[in-house]
């Protein structure tokens, strides 16, 4: 046997001399109790581990069989085996079944015969222990497996969810995001109405993550600039053979969105043919893959998303007015950036961070200065323009907290103070040039943007500014106290020590 604690073996038997012979055979390799009656032995199994059990059959009071039934119902996992002179197979039959005997021993027994059966007793009972223990691991693992695969499904779902729509506390995406939580839930197709880099896929994902189909796959396809046979392909899958070199089938995101959600966006570029496939597949569910004559069937939902108000190419019959009416049984309308000046900063703290963290670069923030700028442009780009203008600055920031100095000059020379509507339409000189006044408040009003655009570049130091615009320090001067131009406090008082 191994090193380490023997096995227990409880040997029952109401002659002495019995059990003094199994005892001699066993006790090199097994710890042995002795028990003369069934009460004696039923005393040792509660107060002992026991592996397995020799008991007589014949014993005065109670039988061997009716005693092993008792520990078979206390203690199923310890191994039995029954001593009998009698060999009569309806008894055995009964005492299997009765008591769940491993092995019958008959008198008279061989040292060696009882020491093998005892041997093999005690290897099924510790094979048995291992059985209920891997199981009892497996059902854990499987468990855990399965709680851990809902814990990664569940920060799926968080970390694309609506959190993922960052805006600031009174921000118009407010009402839109409550709007699409309400729409998520509803299993009907969606159309979401926005400009270009407005955040319309993030918000489609969002809905996905948060509705019944939250566990299935979310797709995405741009529609924008692909030809009519391309879309075909992407979408409906193709029959191997059906395109030059295609060499096997190719499965389309219809199948593929199967269960799940797929948004396609740019829908208002379709083509006629492709706005009647499409009808079809909202309303019956059913395609044909390129190059085949089957049909095939998906359950998906449709969300959908259009650069411009699809009820006017309607109107102008350019779009079928029974596929807007099919897609945009939940619409949103998805406002420009120029709309959520208050979410810039949220933004743009978040995009800085986020390509801080890509790039390596380890930065603080931007100044209030900056943000003050950023806030102030338009953003005909939305968030797209935003962030490459952030990465932009984090490329050549030499300080922990990004200022104006970095913005790009488009951008420093925007208009101030003018409402939304109308704020950056005229960022270049376009509109002033255009615009009602005299030729001197045109001019003046050119002016003062580039001595702001310059200042904020070179930091405000007018040594330098004006030596680029080809001014005096007294003449940059004069001008600044004409129009009224200060520097930021942070600026003014970096002058002031100095």
């Amino acid at each position: 046997m191994s090193t380490g604690k023997l096995p227990t073996v409880l040997l029952i038997d109401d002659e002495e001399h019995s059990l003094a012979a199994m005892r001699m055979a066993l006790e090199d390799e097994f710890d042995c109790l002795t028990a003369t009656s069934a009460d004696e032995g039923w005393r040792l199994m509660e107060e002992n581990y026991v592996e397995v059990i020799f008991c007589d059959q014949r014993m005065p009071g109670k039988t061997g069989v009716e005693f092993l039934t008792e520990v078979r119902d206390r203690w199923p996992e310890t191994v039995r085996i029954i001593i009998t002179g009698y060999t009569d197979t309806n008894d055995m039959i009964a005492a299997i079944n009765a008591a769940g005997i491993y092995q019958f021993v008959t008198k008279p027994w061989h040292p060696d015969q009882l020491l093998m059966a005892a041997r093999n007793a005690a290897h099924l009972f510790q094979l048995s222990r291992d059985h209920d223990r891997m199981a009892l691991e497996m059902r854990y693992l499987a468990s855990r497996a399965e709680s851990q695969l809902e814990q990664r499904r569940k920060a799926l779902r968080e970390g694309l969810g609506f959190e993922k729509v960052l805006r600031a506390p009174n921000s118009p995406m407010n009402a839109v995001v409550m709007q699409a939580r309400q729409y998520a839930s509803f299993d009907v197709p969606v159309l979401l109405i926005g400009e270009a880099g407005t955040g319309k896929t993030t918000l489609a994902r969002a809905m996905h993550y948060t509705s019944l189909r939250s566990d299935k796959p979310f797709h995405e396809l741009n529609c924008a600039g692909l030809t009519d046979d391309l879309l075909q392909v992407e979408l409906f899958g193709a029959k191997r053979g059906a395109l030059p070199g295609l060499a096997s089938n190719r499965i389309g995101l219809f199948q593929k969105a199967d269960r799940g959600t797929l948004f396609l966006n740019g829908v208002d570029t379709l083509s006629p043919a492709m706005q009647l496939a499409l009808l079809r597949v909202v309303t019956e569910g059913a395609f044909q893959p390129v190059g085949g004559h089957e049909t095939q069937n998906t359950n998906l939902r449709l969300m959908t998303a259009s650069h411009c108000d699809l009820r006017a190419l309607v109107a102008q019959g350019r779009f079928r007015s029974d596929l807007y009416h099919a897609l945009s049984v939940a619409e949103i309308a998805v406002p420009p950036l120029r709309d959520r000046r208050g979410d810039v900063a949220v933004l743009a703290r978040h995009m800085l961070f986020d390509a801080a963290s890509a790039h390596g670069k380890p930065v603080h923030g931007l100044s209030d200065e900056a943000l003050e700028f950023l806030e102030n442009y338009h953003w005909p780009g939305n968030l797209k323009e935003l962030e490459n203008e952030i990465t932009r600055m984090l490329i050549f920031a030499q300080d922990s907290v990004l200022g104006p100095e970095l913005i790009s000059r488009h951008i420093l020379q925007a208009p101030r103070g003018r409402g939304n509507a109308d704020r950056g339409a005229d960022h270049a000189a376009d509109a002033v040039l255009a615009a009602g006044g005299t030729l001197k408040e045109r001019v003046e009003a050119i002016e003062m943007r580039i001595l702001r655009e310059t200042l904020t570049r070179l930091k405000w130091n007018k040594s330098r500014a004006a030596a680029e615009l080809g001014l005096s320090r007294v003449g940059l001067r004069a001008k600044l106290d004409r129009y009224g131009i200060a520097p930021p406090v942070r600026c003014a008082e970096q002058q002031e020590e100095a």
